[in-house]
């Protein structure tokens, strides 16, 4: 994946600033990145072109994703397949949304968090077997949060 990636590079990328950002890979996954539609259609013509050479194609499940304030169509096309767009995917437990926001993924993290509470509460806090020594060791690396954690003496 990494000599496609390399190969099918021609101007494809971002500027931001002063920098520039590359396609991104992570195992058989590519994220490619382009100022304007047309840029980004080369782009991936160059890259269903080196996958071909490589005995490889582009699944006809890639999706594309637009990130900007304003909703806009990105019509991509692999060989006379058209790609699907979205206006938000989980990649790697991370929520990806079109707005650039966040929202969505911080309310599902804070949900997730009150989940392992919630859990821990009912594993750890109910079981009178353990010492409060025990029980406050287990909720001290989530003293960060909110707990509904109250215990009486002798518990």
């Amino acid at each position: 994946m990494d000599r496609i990636s390399r190969c099918s590079r021609g101007g494809g990328g971002l500027q931001f600033g002063g920098l520039r950002i590359a396609p991104l890979l992570f195992a058989d996954d590519v994220v490619l990145m382009d100022s304007s539609v047309c840029d980004l259609q080369h782009s991936l013509n160059r890259f269903a072109t080196e996958c071909e050479a490589s005995g490889m194609r582009i699944s006809t499940k890639s999706e594309a994703m637009v990130l900007c304030r304003k909703p806009m169509d990105c019509p991509l096309q692999v060989g006379n397949e058209s790609l699907p767009q979205v206006k938000e995917f989980k990649y790697l437990w991370v929520l990806f949304s079109s707005k650039g926001t966040m929202e969505r993924e911080m309310g599902w993290r804070i949900g997730a968090a009150g989940a392992v509470l919630q859990s821990l509460y009912r594993t750890v806090v109910t079981k009178r077997e353990l010492s409060q020594k025990a029980k406050l060791s287990v909720y001290r690396p989530f003293s960060f949060l909110p707990s509904p954690l109250v215990m009486k003496d002798g518990s």
